[in-house]
């Protein structure tokens, strides 16, 4: 006990007399050190008091891919933010590679008696991937909210971007400016968002009389190295602008052009997706299609609060429209003088 005391004292910053007088239930203690207390206390595994457990349901889930790509940590901010408002505390759980799987982070959060969980970008936006735990938390009835579009199996209610109108505006931005030679650069090719956007370019391109042949059309992990890789091959095909499916893929892809020995936009224009933090800084700017991740997260809070007050909520995608932002990664295609 003295040493669970100490233990808890030292991560919340206060003695341990403090923390006795929580655990007791005993007066003289304010309710956010009362809150911090016992947060710790199930962040660090240990069991709560009998008498304190029903506070426990307090605590929501928060489970990302990555927390590389700016996006993330940007929209974990904005989902922590909106369920602090909500008399929630968020408990961050990221994937990384050879680490704690989605699975294994299922059974901490229900050791830990959250109200419900929060996924963005999580497995069920991969067809190929693992949706066992996603069943489980069905059947237990915990409430869930997906962040991105999911495999048609699952039905909880989900906020995305509309990936659709997303891929419109960078196509339609681009052909304005003399490209037709497009290059696609997508996530992996059973990532629900990436099938959506090469739908609409398809769909785009044979609206327009535009080619888009396979050579065009490039899938790829979501990094940066990745993204290099993969445009290397694709400037093979002599494209003159490309679309991708994330800001590190632009990156990536803008790294792979000077690597050729070319320059953007004057030789290749880029276009990235989501408009995360520095994209105004980088060299050149950003030419990217934002996403709306401040309405989007406190949408997904909403949702799950209603759930978790028993309310009854739509288990269909509530949409949110993109906003193209135009810098200086695009420019008019460059036009080949004869004689």
């Amino acid at each position: 006990m003295s040493k669970r005391l100490a233990e808890v004292a030292q991560k919340v910053g206060v003695s341990e007399a403090t923390v006795s007088r929580v655990l007791n239930g005993k007066p003289g203690v304010s309710q956010s050190t009362r809150d911090t207390v016992l947060t710790a206390l199930d962040i660090m595994g240990y069991e709560r008091p009998t008498k304190l457990r029903g506070e426990r349901g307090r605590l929501v889930g928060l489970v990302l891919p990555e927390l590389t790509n700016p996006i993330f940590p940007a929209l974990a901010e904005v989902l922590g933010g909106a369920l602090a408002q909500a008399g929630f505390t968020p408990v961050l759980c990221t994937r990384t590679a050879g680490g704690v799987s989605e699975s294994e982070y299922m059974d901490l959060l229900l050791g830990q008696q959250v109200s419900g969980v929060i996924f963005a970008g999580g497995q069920y936006t991969e067809r190929r991937a693992d949706h066992s735990h996603y069943e489980r938390l069905d059947d237990l009835g915990l409430p869930v909210v997906l962040i991105s579009g999911a495999i048609e199996s699952l039905h909880f209610p989900s906020v995305s971007c509309d990936d659709v109108v997303a891929m419109q505006l960078a196509f339609e931005h681009v052909m304005s400016l003399g490209h037709e030679k497009i290059g696609l650069l997508l996530g992996p090719a059973d990532h629900i968002p990436s099938e959506r956007k090469l739908a609409a370019a398809q769909a785009l391109a044979a609206r327009h009389g535009i080619s888009l042949p396979p050579a065009q059309v490039v899938h790829s992990d979501y990094s940066l190295e990745s993204g290099q890789a993969t445009t290397k091959r694709m400037l093979e095909s002599g494209v003159t602008a490309i679309v991708c499916a994330s800001d590190p893929l632009a990156l990536g892809a803008i790294r792979a052009v000077r690597r050729a020995g070319l320059e953007v936009p004057d030789d290749v224009s880029v276009v990235g997706f989501d408009d995360s933090s520095l994209m105004n800084s980088v060299d050149p700017a950003l030419t990217t299609v934002r996403q709306p991740i401040e309405p989007m997260g406190r949408a997904a809070v909403g949702l799950l609060t209603q759930m978790v007050a028993g309310l009854d909520v739509a288990r269909d995608e509530l949409l949110f429209e993109p906003e193209l932002v135009v810098r200086r990664s695009t420019a008019p295609v460059r036009t080949v003088s004869v004689g």
